[in-house]
């Protein structure tokens, strides 16, 4: 058989897929159940908090310029494909190009400009969300151990600044930079969950941590044993709950409902029966709330976890 035809049989199973091909990649593009109206996002969910939309934005402004970068990159490669391809008259070796000063600079320029773009937005934005305020509403220390979660609600919960104001030595965990800015007479409630514990609106796994509408909460994170990651999905972020070492960070919630929360560190065998719920209600039903473990005699905190080194214990700034 000539050449010609055998290169003509060859390209024949290629049109033959062509249409699966096309049918494959439309199928995929479908199958994910997102709407009109799901598609800026991006594959991330409806924000709740007053902080998340600054997350969304930074990670549909990092896909825009992943997009732009894709199509310059694909339409070189296509401009090369099509317009420098071989002819099949001719078999020379095409002209070759060396030490192009120019294009090289090009190539170390761009991506520099594009590393240097990125990161600023990252870093502005990390700024901002991680920035905590001189006196929040509301601290709550999360605790992560093998299999749950913990949460101290450190609450003037009876309304009397008399009582509470030692700190008790179940918070020896959470630095003094902390401690300056929890309310007066903070005696504190407390809620702990079990892997089997269920959430008893919902049936969903995982104890229930309960928010108020539109006041700023402080998260204060610690450990009892291993690093956990402290992930509620609707609010876009997630921190790491480290032993020995206290992260926190602030949000507003905006939207009252029951979202899911989990654990997004591999920490063991049974890591992914970490789960939470997070209850975001009124201010007034979240006051209820608290008077609710009270007198189930939740009053007091779970033990924080493992406490820092004496030189790393207050030595980070209240910026961090």
């Amino acid at each position: 058989m000539s050449p010609n035809g055998s290169d003509r049989s060859s390209r024949r199973p290629m049109r033959r897929k062509l249409p699966q091909v096309l049918t494959a990649g439309l199928i995929l593009a479908t199958a994910t159940g997102c709407t009109y109206k799901d598609f800026p996002r991006l594959g991330m969910p409806t924000p709740v908090t007053e902080e998340a939309p600054r997350i969304l934005s930074l990670w549909q402004g990092s896909w825009a310029a992943a997009l732009a970068t894709g199509v310059l990159v694909w339409g070189l490669i296509l401009w090369s494909v099509i317009f420098h391809r071989r002819s099949r008259t001719k078999v020379e070796v095409p002209p070759q190009t060396r030490y192009n000063m120019p294009i090289e600079a090009l190539y170390t320029v761009v991506p520099l400009i594009i590393v240097s773009v990125l990161f600023y937005f990252t870093a502005r934005d990390e700024s901002k969300l991680l920035s905590l305020s001189p006196k929040p509403a509301h601290t709550i220390n999360v605790v992560g151990f093998q299999w749950s979660w913990g949460f101290n609600y450190i609450e003037n919960v009876d309304g009397s600044t008399a009582t509470g104001n030692e700190i008790p030595k179940e918070l020896d965990a959470i630095p003094d930079r902390f401690r300056k800015d929890f309310p007066k007479g903070a005696e504190g409630v407390y809620d702990v969950g079990i892997p089997g514990t269920r959430n008893p609106q919902n049936g969903n796994p995982g104890p229930t941590l309960w928010l108020p509408k539109g006041e700023k909460v402080r998260f204060v994170l610690t450990s009892r044993d291993v690093i956990h990651s402290f992930w509620v999905v609707p609010f876009l972020m997630k921190q790491d709950v480290i032993p020995g070492h206290t992260n926190s960070f602030e949000v507003t919630p905006n939207q009252e409902g029951t979202f899911m929360g989990k654990c997004a560190e591999l920490c063991g065998v049974d890591h992914s029966r970490m789960l939470f719920n997070v209850k975001v209600v009124s201010p007034e039903r979240y006051q209820a709330h608290l008077k609710e473990l009270a007198k189930k005699g939740q009053t007091g905190y779970v033990p924080a976890g493992i406490e820092q080194t004496n030189p790393a214990r207050n030595a980070e700034t209240n910026k961090l």
